[in-house]
């Protein structure tokens, strides 16, 4: 006689694969491993599901690797309140610390930005110019400006986090005939400050209605 199953242990349900959970683990594989080592297969592996179920969800690695960049940008806040200055301000700063805190997003910046999260901050962006007064070219100029700024500056970082290092900074001093500014100021940085002043210069040159 077959056992009741009453009296059988529950078998543990295994969570259903979603897209959301399909994109988390990729961030977190990405995290922990790079680009590089992101596969279809490892994906699987670590989701405990086959290659097969994860085709039905995602086609190709490329659609992996947009939708996890995208995740990163819905990481960035959208500011509340203050002038147009401080909501832009707010809005490249958490921009650049969601693609630090993953650092391979920044090599994959040349991909197209059409996932709903990044879409959102674009056109929030865009809307704070507007409402200060950037219409037309101004407006597009303002905003290529910001982005690339904040885009530039967070993959320089990411592939460089220590700064230039001690080689150069000696180089630098062996040469200092050729290359007197760069010897006396040098190329390590503080990340912070110098992206703080540095978008301070931005929006401080930026005046509606002030180029022909």
């Amino acid at each position: 006689m077959n056992e009741s199953v009453w009296l059988r242990p529950a078998r543990r349900e295994r969570r259903p694969l979603t897209l959301d959970r399909i994109v988390a683990e990729a961030v977190a594989l990405l995290d922990e491993e790079g680009e590089a080592r992101l596969t279809m297969r490892r994906l699987a592996e670590r989701l405990g599901t086959g290659s097969t179920t994860l085709y039905w969800h995602v086609k190709t690695k490329d659609d992996v690797l947009d939708l996890a960049l995208d995740a990163v940008f819905g990481q960035v806040p959208l500011p509340e309140g203050g002038t147009w200055r401080q909501r832009a301000a707010a809005l490249v700063t958490g921009w650049r610390a969601a693609l630090l805190r993953h650092p391979w997003s920044t090599g994959l910046l040349d991909r197209p930005l059409m996932g709903p999260n990044a879409l959102e901050r674009t056109e929030f962006l865009y809307a704070t110019l507007a409402e200060a007064g950037f219409t037309g070219p101004d407006l597009i100029a303002a905003a290529f400006s910001l982005s690339t700024f904040v885009t530039g500056s967070a993959t320089m970082q990411a592939r460089d986090p220590a700064g230039s290092g001690p080689g150069l900074a000696r180089h630098l001093q062996q040469h200092r005939d050729a290359y007197p500014t760069l010897a006396a100021h040098g190329l390590d940085p503080d990340w912070d400050a110098a992206f703080t002043r540095g978008l301070a210069y931005l929006l401080d040159g930026m005046t509606p209605g002030a180029n022909p």
